[in-house]
């Protein structure tokens, strides 16, 4: 009897994949909550409050940009490199990176190891971990060398900073935007770069790479030269679905931002046409994703509020540094409603049929989270004095690990900022595979129940 609790209680952790995944962000979130609370973080070497350092830690592994004190002024030089450091981390995936470790010591990953990066990489089986691993780790440090040596070139000789200055602002802007975190070293942000496409639009296609999806990526990769070859990409589902969704999404903001915004003289107003473009395509682009923000989004009309809001809960693509419910939860819950209003049995995308399952996972995560969000709102309503858009406003944000703010997260009680740190932390991980590794055991029905149809609207 003495040693059945602690089997019991280790196997919880790692007999499913998924378990491993919560418990390995949760630590990462707890030693980054332990690192910046040193004194040596904090710029004026006085230390900092437990609340800030986890409410921060749990920002950047979460790679959502929400943040209580102002990033380049509050943190030290040691300060900023964690939160770098735990980006990078949070983004890459604890599972991913501790499996590619494995993969260059060792050279070969064991089955549970394997598993475990299954589950965080979403790779489509077992066979392809070690390429998945592989073309992460080098798609991610080819677009952050690229984009960071481009932006510290830009700061260096239009903005005049030190070559040392330039390529720290470079590169920890190119990791923050291709890891969708969000996380600037400036108080405004990107609004002072908000006339310069030379910064705003490296940093929106760093985004964009890094929320479409790493297996999205790779596939792309892996066809480009049998396209060459034969003319056809020979796509699956997924890519197809996750392209397609997400550029219909964002031609669909960078309209509803411009048309909302054209004339607010606080936002796109002093701007001519041009730039009113610019700033639309980078709002549309960063609000699936990233918590950059070229225009004061406290200024911005509740219709672009509200806007903002339905692009941050869709999210990005399945398996990248994008959060929300995802683009192809969206698509096929679109391709649900639209085969039930045509009375058609079956879903239908692209000339290939939906398994139920698909339609049921994606059913969940939206559910679960509108519920998740509903909370949070209403338990905030509760304890702040916030117009209702800037309160939804920030709850679909830490749930999406968008990043985003009014201005309001900095003004919560320390309740509202701890309901803020679990819909991040939620976000980042999943409803589904959180509530994975919280059930104890897999269920197998042995019999079927008679079949009855309650009335349904």
């Amino acid at each position: 009897m003495v040693t059945v609790a602690p089997l019991r209680a280790r196997s919880f952790f790692t007999a499913h994949p998924a378990r491993t995944v919560v418990l390995a962000f949760a630590t990462a979130v707890a030693v980054g909550t332990v690192l910046l609370a040193l004194p040596a973080a904090a710029e004026d070497g006085g230390g900092t409050g437990v609340l800030t350092a986890l409410f921060t830690s749990t920002s950047a592994v979460c790679v959502t940009g929400l943040a209580v004190v102002d990033t380049g002024t509050y943190w030290s030089g040691f300060g900023e490199g964690v939160i770098l450091a735990l980006i990078q981390v949070g983004g890459f995936g604890i599972m991913t990176m501790a499996s590619l470790l494995a993969l260059l010591v060792s050279g070969r990953l064991r089955l549970r190891m394997q598993l475990t990066a299954q589950a965080e990489t979403k790779s489509l089986g077992i066979g392809d971990v070690r390429r998945v691993l592989l073309g992460v780790a080098g798609t991610t440090l080819m677009v952050e060398l690229a984009v960071g040596a481009f932006l510290a070139l830009r700061f260096r000789f239009a903005y005049g900073d030190g070559i040392g200055e330039a390529v720290y602002l470079g590169y920890f802007h190119a990791v923050s935007a291709f890891n969708n975190a969000g996380f600037g070293l400036h108080a405004d942000n990107l609004t002072r770069y908000a006339q310069d496409p030379w910064v705003t639009l490296p940093i929106a296609l760093a985004v964009i790479l890094g929320g479409i999806g790493f297996p999205v990526l790779l596939e792309m990769l892996r066809h480009r030269n049998r396209a060459r070859t034969t003319g056809r990409k020979n796509w699956t589902l997924h890519t197809k679905l996750t392209v397609i969704t997400s550029v219909l999404l964002l031609l669909v903001g960078t309209v509803l931002t411009g048309l909302m915004e054209w004339t607010n003289p606080n936002t796109l107003g002093p701007f001519d046409v041009g730039t009113k473009l610019l700033n639309s395509f980078f709002h549309s682009a960063v609000s699936r994703t990233a918590g950059f923000n070229s225009l004061d989004i406290g200024a911005m009309r509740a219709l672009t509020l509200l806007m903002t809001c339905m692009l941050m809960f869709i999210g990005g693509g399945s398996a990248g540094t994008a959060g929300g419910i995802k683009v192809t939860t969206f698509a096929v819950l679109a391709a649900a409603i639209l085969a039930e209003v045509r009375g058609e049995p079956n879903s239908v995308v692209l000339g290939r049929r939906l398994a139920p399952h698909v339609l049921r996972q994606a059913l969940t995560v939206a559910l679960l989270g509108v519920g998740l969000v509903m909370a949070a709102t209403l338990a905030l309503l509760s304890l702040s004095k916030a117009p209702f858009e800037a309160v939804l406003f920030e709850a679909v944000s830490a749930f999406a690990t968008v990043g985003l703010s009014t201005g309001l997260t900095a003004e919560l009680p320390a309740v509202g900022q701890l309901i803020l740190v679990v819909l991040m932390f939620i976000g980042r991980i999943g409803p589904i595979t959180l509530v994975s590794a919280l059930a104890l055991r897999e269920r197998t029905r042995r019999y079927e129940l008679p079949e009855e149809r309650p009335v349904i609207g």
